[in-house]
């Protein structure tokens, strides 16, 4: 198998099993494709942050704090994104040249706390397509209306407006392509 040919869930799985245990407070995501893997790693906040599931109070609040403003939890959210990001960056390094090396691909990081998600590195790769001119217009009136900045950013928005509402159809899809290599793996030598 060539390194490009890792499949989803062999990248998914070494990164699983290759990320240090105390990085690890909630489900990792491993997103992939041509060029590049991106890990999303939950991690459990600060105090005094909400959280999916509050470590301390019923509102993911610390118990003996009084809640913080909105602008309080905020800026504590953003310290401790910061302080992790600076405190993992070597390892977090280490690990993507690993990856890099055995996967044939660029590795992103990020992270969530609640609801809160934050892409420290990823890429942004050029994709070139022909568009015809009602699909210009499309990407114009987007432009137009102060929705994009440009017709890459428009483009951008549409396909990310697709993913959002399309995920479970385009997640079975991935099942399915995925199937479909395992099956070309098992057959016959060509």
């Amino acid at each position: 198998m060539r390194k490009s040919e890792a499949t989803q869930s062999e990248i998914t799985a070494w990164f699983t099993h290759r990320l240090p245990e105390e990085w690890v407070a909630g489900p990792t995501r491993v997103s992939v494709d041509r060029e590049e893997i991106t890990v999303l790693l939950t991690l459990a906040g600060p105090s005094g942050v909400p959280a999916e599931d509050g470590p301390d109070g019923p509102d993911g609040t610390a118990a003996d704090q009084e809640p913080a403003t909105e602008a309080e939890r905020a800026e504590a959210l953003a310290g401790y994104l910061a302080r992790w990001r600076s405190d993992t960056r070597e390892r977090r390094i280490g690990i993507a040249r690993e990856a890099e090396h055995r996967f044939g691909r660029k590795v992103a990081w990020g992270v969530q706390v609640g609801e809160q998600t934050q892409l420290f590195t990823h890429l942004a790769v050029p994709v070139m397509t022909r568009l015809r001119q009602g699909e210009r217009q499309v990407l114009d009136t987007l432009v137009e209306a102060g929705v994009a900045r440009s017709r890459a950013d428009a483009l951008a928005w549409c396909v990310r407006l697709v993913g959002r509402n399309t995920e479970t159809w385009l997640s079975d899809l991935r099942t399915a392509m995925e199937t479909v290599a395992q099956v070309r793996e098992s057959g016959p030598p060509s």
